[in-house]
């Protein structure tokens, strides 16, 4: 177990390729299984053992402040820094200093990682970096290891030479301020913690590996699908809700507080719904969906495979599969959202390969859409864009965008 430790999590950033869904919000509160991905960190950590925490905060900072407060709700003391400019982790960390004394970890706040691999980590009682393999590490920082030691640190090189990667999670000892000292700004102009750590590996000081068993990467929007999918495959049922005669629910379904499920709607788990939502009658819900607070699936909808932030509506024919879609929003009447290719193929965001055969829409806060509008594959759309009746809609929409 990991108690006595300080974390240090790290939550001032904006998360740029998460956009448009960070521009109202900081990355580490989008919703995952209708809880901030903060959340889901914090919950593991506590899991560890972990009872004192330091938020680095900075971009909408108060959205974080303001939904976790003291920590109280988890039994948890928690402290807050802001960072004013976002100025990279190794810059964080020197914010958070004062908070410190002796060894602790350090999380980022826009990943999630188990309960059991902090503690591993924890108590490895010298400075210790987490990796975890992958895939595909082009846009990850890569680690070069010998035995249990890190021998180098390559920062999202174009060939990455290993496909062992930086899971952003560390324990630290005041010996790294010493280090942040000397750190100077990369070529993205931040100060980085991994600068740091490879200016104590060049003097000789042993650098720790510790391999996680698992390890969720947020990197681009429609990735929460995928983070979502895995967080409701333990859902626990429940229904603290109104669900009338009629209703048809199969696997594990989470119904909230003040929730009204009308009569021939069918729900296919895992899937949770919020607080003081109307869902149906008559719609169809499949799996791996998460639907937060005050939202209205209505009629003839069918929703798959998205997540759907609060207070957005769906009220009527409508198709949305493997989508995100933010705060906020209303889609007319018989609005479709198309989410497979004609040739089957990668689903392409703009120039990058989703990876996903099946991909939707990722579509911001706000955004109005009129009677029996289309929206394509792999579309990005932003905050505040109206989309006429029977207008389609795809590819990237900048905020406030109109399409006729």
């Amino acid at each position: 177990m990991s108690a006595g430790l300080k974390a240090v999590v790290l939550a001032a950033g904006e998360g740029m390729r998460m956009r448009p869904l960070t521009y109202t919000r900081p990355k580490v509160m989008l919703p995952i299984a209708n809880r901030p991905i903060l959340e889901h960190a914090l919950l593991e950590g506590v899991k560890a053992g972990i009872e004192e925490y330091i938020f680095v905060i900075g971009y909408y900072g108060d959205t974080v402040r303001g939904y976790f407060g003291s920590g109280e709700r988890w039994g948890v003391k928690i402290d807050y820094v802001t960072q004013r400019e976002q100025l990279g982790t190794a810059n964080a960390l020197d914010v958070a200093k004062e908070l410190l004394d002796g060894s602790f970890i350090v999380l980022n706040g826009d990943v999630v990682v188990q309960a059991d691999d902090i503690a591993r980590v924890a108590a490895g009682g010298s400075t210790t970096m987490s990796v975890i393999e992958v895939q595909n590490p082009a846009h990850l920082g890569v680690v070069r290891v010998d035995g249990d030691r890190v021998v180098a640190i390559y920062e999202k090189v174009a060939e990455p030479p290993t496909n062992l990667v930086n899971a952003g999670l560390y324990l630290l000892t005041a010996d790294i301020f010493a280090a942040v000292s000397r750190t100077k700004r990369s070529p993205r102009g931040e100060y980085e913690i991994t600068d740091s750590l490879e200016l104590m590996i060049e003097e000789g000081q042993a650098i720790r590996c510790q391999h996680l068993d698992s390890w969720l990467d947020l990197t681009y929007p429609w990735q929460l699908l995928d983070a979502n999918e895995a967080m409701l495959a333990g859902l626990e049922p429940q229904s603290q809700g109104d669900v009338e005669e009629g209703v048809v629910i199969r696997g594990p379904v989470s119904i909230g507080k003040g929730t009204v499920v009308r009569s021939g709607s069918y729900l296919e788990g895992p899937i949770v719904i919020g607080d003081g939502c109307r869902i149906g009658p008559h719609c169809y819900i499949r799996p791996a969906t998460a639907i937060g607070d005050g939202c209205h699936i209505g009629s003839a909808v069918e929703v798959k495979n998205c997540i759907i932030m609060r207070g957005t509506n769906i009220p009527h024919h409508n198709y949305v599969g493997d989508s995100v879609i933010g705060e906020g929003c209303n889609l007319g009447a018989g609005t479709k959202v198309a989410n497979l290719r004609l040739d089957r193929e990668d689903v392409m965001v703009g120039n990058i390969d989703s990876g996903r055969r099946k991909l939707g829409a990722i579509i911001g806060d706000d955004v109005e859409v009129g009677i029996n509008a289309a929206i394509d594959v792999g579309s990005l759309v932003g905050n505040g864009t109206w989309i006429a009746p029977g207008a389609v809609a795809g590819g990237i929409l900048l905020p406030d965008s109109r399409v006729f």
